[in-house]
């Protein structure tokens, strides 16, 4: 029997990588100007037939306006979608061309775009970038007019009307993680919307993949007697969330009844996408072999097969047990919760088990705590950083103002110890102390909750680039003073701005 979390507003919130040599040539690209550039390309993760890799472009000559870049694979590799840009590909030869908004690059900036791919024998690096025309050689040629791309910068932090792009979406080559954050917020991005027999009155918990092109979005949903359920959106650019179409879950086979806190991937090995959501009485999980039919999805199935393991219930105090989340490298997969009461948990599966490998839950662990719980309280993330051998974990907490705000920690290791990062109300990962928002931009919260970042990958490896951060993350209007399970939360996307790379 699935139970509702009923908890007053201070109570709390519903809630391997393979790194390829990254090739760096650089070369002269001319239309009419000194022309010169160095391309990064990084295998951001791989699996069986398929991988993701990143391509970040810098200018080395003179300003140009527009960009394409060429290269060969050297043993059959295919690109099977891109995005910051579009592509073609004649057998072996690629050629990718800028997007509307990333065609400009001024003299040493950069613009990064990524893909999937499939692969057969092998996955070498290519061995050579041309960009408009000139090879890549990582010096600017003598004399020569140029013409060279622009970057494709998030724009959440421009004017409430303006559409935040996320830069981060399978692009970035990866760097180190600052030790503090600053954030710039767009407005509201997306809001409840009802029907005959949804009254909705929050949207919140939001997970986000991009493929082929569209954002799909999975969020909770919560009506106005206080009751959770799920539902999801789709569309192309950020610009149409708000008026995109929702599907809401419990028509579909998933159901209804107490579910929420989605999150959403593909698992590559069963070539099936998989959304987990809390029940309550266990972690559920629906897959669907199509995730451009919302109704795809199955019937719910349960993680662990005698409900909450022991070592949960035995510390879970008064809490809650809410908010999984599942990362997998080349030999396991793991099943993060929370507890509301100061603790994260640890399942784990091996990959070829996942994802009934789990059973009673007798192999789960706290993998880290705190004794002042609002400081470990929920909405757990776990991502691994590109181009590293680093862990990001995200949790939210709770402020002595009661805001809520998120910490963070990192580790070298999925089984490692978690070591602070930005894990104080003074130095969060994100909050009201570190979020701005731009000129005309109302501050529509002051509380950053329950999301996720957005990922360079959509599988089972969550992986996060460091030089382009963004967060999905749920807010409140300041001065909310309802029950928590009858907040008006809203959705919105927050851009990094101090990267340490």
């Amino acid at each position: 029997m699935s139970l509702l979390r009923h908890r007053s507003w201070l109570a709390g919130g519903s809630a391997a990588v393979l790194a390829a040599a990254g090739l760096t040539l650089a070369s002269t690209t001319t239309a009419q100007a000194a022309a010169g550039c160095q391309v990064s390309y990084t295998v951001s993760s791989q699996w069986q037939g398929g991988f993701g890799a990143n391509v970040t472009i810098t200018n080395l000559g003179s300003p140009i306006s527009a960009w394409s870049l060429g290269w060969s694979f050297t043993t059959g590799q295919a690109i099977t979608q891109l995005w910051n840009g579009s592509y073609t590909q004649t057998g072996t030869n690629v050629t990718v061309t800028n997007a509307s908004y990333d065609g400009a690059i001024p003299t040493n900036g950069t613009t990064t775009f990524g893909f999937n791919g499939s692969w057969t024998t092998a996955n070498p690096a290519p061995a050579q970038f041309t960009l408009n025309g000139t090879v890549c050689t990582g010096s600017v040629a003598s004399s020569t007019p140029s013409a060279t791309p622009t970057t494709a910068s998030p724009s959440a932090s421009a004017s409430p009307s303006a559409s935040p792009t996320p830069s981060s979406t399978g692009g970035g080559t990866g760097g180190s993680l600052p030790s503090s954050f600053k954030w710039s917020s767009s407005n509201i991005l997306i809001s409840p919307k009802s029907d005959s027999t949804h009254n909705i009155i929050a949207v919140k918990d939001p997970s986000v993949v991009s493929y082929n092109g569209r954002w799909y979005v999975y969020m909770s949903t919560v009506d106005a007697s206080g009751n959770y359920g799920m539902a999801t959106i789709n569309f192309t650019d950020w610009s149409q969330a708000a008026s995109a179409p929702v599907t809401y879950l419990d028509t579909t086979p998933i159901g209804g009844g107490y579910k929420t806190a989605p999150m959403l991937f593909y698992f590559a090995p069963q070539k099936l996408w998989y959304l987990t959501y809390q029940t309550g009485s266990n972690i559920g999980y629906s897959t669907n072999p199509d995730i451009t039919n919302p109704s795809g999805w199955s019937a719910t199935h349960n993680f662990y097969s005698n409900g909450m393991p022991s070592i949960i219930s035995q510390n879970i105090g008064s809490g809650y047990w809410v908010d999984s989340w599942v990362i997998c490298d080349t030999a396991n997969c793991y099943l993060f919760s929370a507890d509301d009461n100061g603790h994260i948990y640890r399942s784990t599966s091996s990959l070829a088990q996942f994802p009934s490998g789990f059973g009673n839950g007798s192999n789960t662990v706290i993998a880290a705590s705190d004794s002042n719980k609002n400081d470990m309280f929920e909405a757990d993330n776990v991502y691994q950083v590109a181009g590293s051998n680093t862990y990001l974990l995200i949790v939210e907490a709770i402020g002595t103002d009661g805001h809520r705000l998120f910490h963070s920690w990192t580790s070298n290791s999925l089984t490692g110890t978690w070591t602070p990062l930005a894990a104080t109300q003074s130095n969060p990962f994100m909050g009201a102390s570190d979020v701005t928002f731009p000129s005309g931009t109302p501050v529509w919260t002051q509380d950053f909750s329950s999301g996720e970042a957005i990922r360079t990958t959509y599988n089972q490896t969550p992986t996060i680039d460091p030089c382009h951060l963004q967060y999905l993350y749920q807010g409140v209007a300041p001065g909310s003073t309802q029950s928590y399970n009858l907040l008006p939360w809203r959705i919105g996307l927050a851009t990094g701005t101090n990267p340490a790379c």
